[in-house]
């Protein structure tokens, strides 16, 4: 079979390249075009559009980009027009997925949706769009078959991919003497993937390390940024005792102590490595704002990891609240072995609520059987 698949995001990038690999075990005649990154091409894909050239971060940046985003989805629908896929499958990216979604729909292309857009943060009233547009949907977070099923749209949960990738996961035993780091224990960074959050997040995740003499300070450099990139924000902080490692994150936090994390994918990644860590969000004035509006009192939290469990486990750190002396003094915090174990205790409670390894499998077993319907 033919699959079209669409993911905007470094995450989706990697969920995407276990799906068309879990596709190829079961279909052995699948064929995919793909928009994502490295991974999905080297998983088989043939790569349309790379994720590093779609990653606009908040409602100002997309506004400056309308007219790129605009062609972008003019492309996307011309390219799965001309390869006529026996279906469409897509990857969270709900502000450019969903109008590709409500287009494929009308011409006629099966469409399933795999990890859930955060209608349950953002848009719940999109449910609808959703249950007009969309064939089946496909959710990784336990909390959504009960949010959906409020608006009698039936999902099928197929836990968290993430646990295959870390459960699958083959520590290098060199880390330390490759990347020239010595014996302190290592506090990773975490400032995200894209060059909007980094130039954001680095500064003042760096603006601690002089505190923290006894510690070593490690960035995990996204595979999509040149080591340039780093290399200025770096010099501009005048941070010393940081050393930079890229596309190294799972062996970075396989040998952490604590971490600074920017909220997204990678809180989740952080935890699932039983690693203790405080998560920082700060985005412009004007998108804050509008954020702040849109999500009102629906949600407490804005990390993976506290609305999984329900209960503020790592400290949140958003907007004028993240700064160098509570980054600092929650860094402090972490640090302390009574505080750090009874994050890891809450850390196997997580775990128990993603469900079972498989997540990959599940998902593409349950698109073939949509298919074959």
């Amino acid at each position: 079979m033919k699959y079209y698949v669409i993911a905007g995001e470094a995450s989706g990038d990697l969920h995407g390249s276990n799906l068309l690999k879990a596709l190829k075990i079961k279909d052995a005649e699948a064929e995919f075009r793909v928009w994502g990154g490295d991974l999905m091409e080297a998983a088989g894909g043939d790569l349309r559009k790379h994720y590093r050239d779609l990653a606009f971060m908040g409602f100002l940046e997309v506004i400056k980009n309308l007219r790129t985003i605009l062609r972008n989805i003019e492309f996307c629908k011309q390219d799965v027009f001309d390869y006529q896929p026996d279906v469409l499958i897509l990857i969270d990216y709900p502000g450019f997925n969903l109008r590709i979604a409500k287009w494929a729909k009308e011409q006629g292309f099966k469409v399933i949706y795999y990890i859930s857009p955060q209608l349950w943060a953002w848009h719940a009233s999109r449910v609808h769009d959703i249950k007009k547009s969309v064939d089946k949907m496909l959710v990784i977070l336990p909390f959504e078959p009960e949010f959906y099923k409020k608006y009698n749209y039936d999902v099928i949960f197929v836990g968290h991919p993430l646990l295959d990738v870390v459960e699958n996961f083959k520590e290098k035993g060199d880390f330390l003497q490759k990347h020239h780091l010595d014996e302190r224990p290592i506090i990773a960074l975490l400032p995200g993937s894209r060059k909007q959050e980094i130039s954001r997040m680095l500064g003042v995740m760096l603006s601690v390390v002089s505190e923290f003499t006894d510690y070593q300070f490690v960035i995990a450099g996204a595979p999509s940024q040149p080591k340039e990139f780093y290399e200025i924000i770096l010099a501009k902080a005048e941070a010393k005792n940081v050393h930079l490692v890229q596309n190294q994150t799972y062996h970075l936090l396989s040998h952490a102590q604590a971490a600074l994390v920017t909220s997204g994918t990678a809180t989740l990644e952080t935890a699932l490595f039983n690693v203790p860590e405080v998560v920082c969000y700060k985005g412009s004035a004007i998108s804050y704002a509008i954020a702040k509006r849109l999500v009102g009192k629906r949600i407490q939290f804005i990390a993976l990891v506290n609305l999984i469990v329900d209960r503020l486990l790592v400290k949140e750190l958003i907007q004028h609240d993240l700064n160098t002396q509570n980054l600092k003094q929650e860094l402090i915090n972490i640090l302390n072995p009574e505080k750090a174990q009874a994050i890891k205790t809450g850390y196997a409670e997580l775990r128990q609520k993603l469900g079972n390894i498989g997540a990959s499998e599940r998902a593409a077993q349950a698109i073939l059987e949509f298919l074959q319907a």
